[in-house]
């Protein structure tokens, strides 16, 4: 557990805001340091694909089909926030006031591949909306997102919006996570491992809390002892990786746990494997990556907590 002491307020969040940047700090962390991250941009990301339909796992449930289910999951399971897009919020969170949130600043489909054009994923609209909302509904947004996609042709003018997010929204107390992926035509393997760490070093520069990016991939090699790069190179920025498709809930949970004890990174940020599960087990899914996450717990005691014979419970 941290103390509001232990926090580092970056110098870019006024003396004004700095108790209200450590509140955010701790409330989305569970007062850990680490974050437990629910994304659900999914569906712009992918439209209804993750949602209706075949996965690699068999047939997605009914209850994925209803956007409600994601709000459903975050308030009935402990989580650190829950990543979405601001009409998602202010359609649903009315119903759902005491689930932590984190605003996403931009999305754009997988439609236009990157054969035919590099990847941009332009800023929807300003953090000031998302200060509006929070103080106008009173809900709990913690912070807010952004995705970069290094090595595009369009990578200065996500850079410069990234710049502008990170500093408007440390003006107003809140946080950031930056999604960084190395994707375009010039970029011949995205899970490069020292790409990765590119990714969570331009996260730091950029004066990110977090950076959300892949884990890496490299042939004869540990994914969990070559994920270091990119932690140490992050520094002060804390590294959480993405869940990616649905697996196996233990082959998943074990990866999630090497993630944080051998390769050091500071959380997880998991949508499929959460989301394209019923209700019931959905929640226990969460609870079991949190308790890895949050309660540092073994793979084996968070498998017992998805499959519902021990309880999490955060000290």
């Amino acid at each position: 557990m941290v103390e509001r002491g232990d926090i580092k307020a970056p110098l870019d969040v006024p003396q004004s805001r700095r108790d209200e940047y450590i509140d955010n700090y701790l409330l989305m962390t569970k007062s850990t340091g680490r974050l437990m991250l629910f994304a659900g941009d999914q569906k712009v990301e992918h439209l209804n694909k993750d949602f209706y339909g075949e996965y690699e796992l068999g047939k997605i449930p009914e209850d994925d089909a209803d956007p409600e289910h994601m709000f459903r999951i975050a308030s009935k399971s402990t989580i650190g926030v829950y990543a979405t897009q601001i009409g998602m919020i202010s359609r649903y969170g009315m119903d759902y006031p005491d689930v932590p949130y984190l605003v996403k600043l931009n999305s754009k489909t997988n439609l236009v591949k990157k054969s035919t054009m590099d990847p941009f994923s332009n800023q929807w609209l300003p953090v000031q909306n998302v200060v509006d909302l929070k103080r106008e509904s009173g809900l709990k947004i913690h912070a807010v997102g952004y995705t970069i996609y290094l090595g595009s042709t369009y990578e200065p003018q996500m850079l410069q919006q990234a710049a502008e997010i990170v500093a408007e929204a440390h003006s107003h107390g809140l946080l950031t996570v930056l999604w960084i992926y190395p994707r375009g035509k010039d970029v011949a393997d995205e899970k490069d491992p020292h790409l990765i760490a590119g990714a969570t070093g331009a996260a730091l520069t950029l004066g990110s809390d977090f950076v959300k990016v892949n884990y890496p991939k490299a042939e004869g090699q540990e994914s969990a002892e070559i994920f270091k790069e990119a932690v140490v190179a992050a520094g002060r920025c804390g590294v959480v990786a993405a869940g990616g498709s649905s697996t196996d809930a233990r082959a998943f949970l074990q990866r999630l746990h090497d993630q944080i004890f051998i390769s050091g990174a500071i959380g997880n940020a998991t949508g499929r494997n959460i989301h394209q599960k019923p209700l019931d087990e959905a929640v226990r899914m969460c609870d079991a990556i949190s308790a890895i996450t949050l309660a540092g717990m073994s793979v084996e005691e968070a498998v017992n907590v998805y499959e519902g014979s021990k309880c999490l419970t955060l000290t």
